[in-house]
């Protein structure tokens, strides 16, 4: 039976066929093993593959023998790759979980290429699937982090999503087939260990088929999450002018604007009570500002500009735009270039050297076409600019005085006249 219920599954799902090459994630633990021992029986060619993240001592190397005799006893191709997983969480600032996670997969998915074959397999059953629900159910989701587990992304490929933890290890002492248990799964440090080992065990006491019934409302709403999740992709189309502006207006006439904008901003890293705030701020003042891990939100008059946050090592580094000058004598054909990275201005009125830096509260100019000087603040007011685009605003000075706002509007004291005998050219372009 069980056998029956994996290869159905794997062909409803259309996860691999008998003529691909399947390439199984082997921990050494009864879901891994099991794994195994099911895809070769059933007939599929496959190799293992392990990792040691030396995270246990010699519980680690213990596991990494285990699995050598067993994919020698049953004749499969081993595949073992040795992580400083420390080291790498300390490099790249990430927990040790997500180190692991990242070097494994990162690993799977160039041995998968190098061996060509066609998916990895990993163990995942219905079990972890219900762990990862209640687990994003009380973190806060919307309604694609309640479906569960999703049996195939990318080439991840997950065969036993049908069967329980109970239903692996019956099958496994059938088999009379050993395999090793990870010691820190039994402690409940972590959210997921406490949701496996102290809450599915209370909700079982009111319901015994708890991980079942929770497993087929997860079918369930993965199913309203395909039609959910086309409708919101019509959504974003209708209310985002580009990938970083979302009109408030048009936001605000579709049937579910909350929702809406959960889903447009909670892959950035907003979660639920941010987006709340978002959304409150939308009938707000303007100009308030939200921040994630790796994106800011803000609400600028009539829209929300979404940008990605700089790295605050990049910060750090931040230079200016280059910028290039070039003196040329002014002749009677000479024309003033219509481009915005290029300022002409009288260069016997110009001291040198030029600075460009980013503009500072108290700066002022004269506007090109104006006589009197004009807060630096107030223009880009005048000019609409969000936040972020004053952020980034850039000036050249000469002498202490602005002469140029780059990309915008030249100074009108230095400005090309019919006494001009020499053109000062400005170009400025990103680094």
């Amino acid at each position: 039976m069980f056998h029956w219920n994996i290869r159905k599954y794997i062909d409803e799902k259309g996860l691999f066929t008998l003529h691909d090459k399947v390439l199984v994630a082997l921990s050494g633990g009864a879901d891994s093993v099991a794994l195994l021992r099911v895809l070769l029986a059933l007939g599929y060619r496959c190799e293992a593959a392990h990792c040691n993240f030396h995270l246990r001592g010699e519980e680690s190397d213990r596991d990494e023998d285990f699995v050598r005799r067993l994919c020698e006893g049953l004749g499969v191709v081993l595949h073992v790759i040795h992580f400083d997983t420390v080291g790498y969480a300390s490099q790249h600032h990430v927990s040790i979980e997500m180190a692991a996670r990242e070097m494994r997969y990162d690993w799977f998915g160039r041995l998968r290429k190098e061996r060509e074959m066609a998916v990895v397999a990993v163990a995942h059953h219905r079990d972890d699937s219900v762990e990862t629900l209640l687990l994003n159910l009380v973190r806060g989701t919307g309604i694609n982090g309640l479906k569960g587990i999703s049996p195939l992304n990318g080439y991840i490929a997950r065969p036993l999503l049908e069967v329980s933890r109970r239903d692996i290890l019956d099958y496994l002492h059938g088999l009379h087939q050993d395999y090793v248990t990870d010691s820190t799964n039994l402690q409940d440090e972590c959210m997921r260990n406490k949701i496996r080992l102290n809450i599915l065990p209370l909700l079982r006491e009111l319901n015994p088929s708890v991980s079942e019934s929770i497993a087929g409302t997860a079918r369930r709403l993965a199913d309203v999450a395909a039609i959910y999740n086309k409708e919101i992709e019509a959504g974003r189309r209708r209310v985002m002018v580009d990938a970083g502006r979302i009109l408030i207006p048009r936001l605000m006439e579709e049937v579910a604007p909350a929702a809406l904008l959960f889903e447009l901003l909670h892959p950035l890293g907003f979660n639920s009570v941010q987006v709340g705030d978002v959304f409150r701020s939308l009938s707000a003042q303007s100009g308030k500002r939200f921040v994630s891990a790796g994106w800011e939100v803000l609400r600028d008059r009539e829209e929300l500009i979404i940008q990605e946050r700089k790295r605050e090592d990049m910060e750090c580094l931040e230079e200016a735009p280059m910028l290039s000058v070039e003196r040329v004598d002014i002749t009677s054909d000479f024309v003033i270039p219509k481009d915005r990275d290029i300022a002409c201005l009288d260069a016997d009125k110009l001291e040198q050297p030029l600075m460009i830096r980013k503009w500072r509260k108290g700066d002022k100019f004269v506007p090109f076409g104006m006589k009197g000087r004009k807060n630096v603040s107030d223009y880009l007011t005048d000019r609409k600019f969000s936040l972020f685009q004053k952020e980034n605003q850039y000036v050249v000075c000469s002498g202490g005085e602005i002469v140029w706002l780059v990309g915008e509007r030249s100074d009108n004291r230095f400005r090309i006249t019919e006494r001009t005998k020499r053109v000062l050219i400005l170009r400025v372009s990103a680094r």
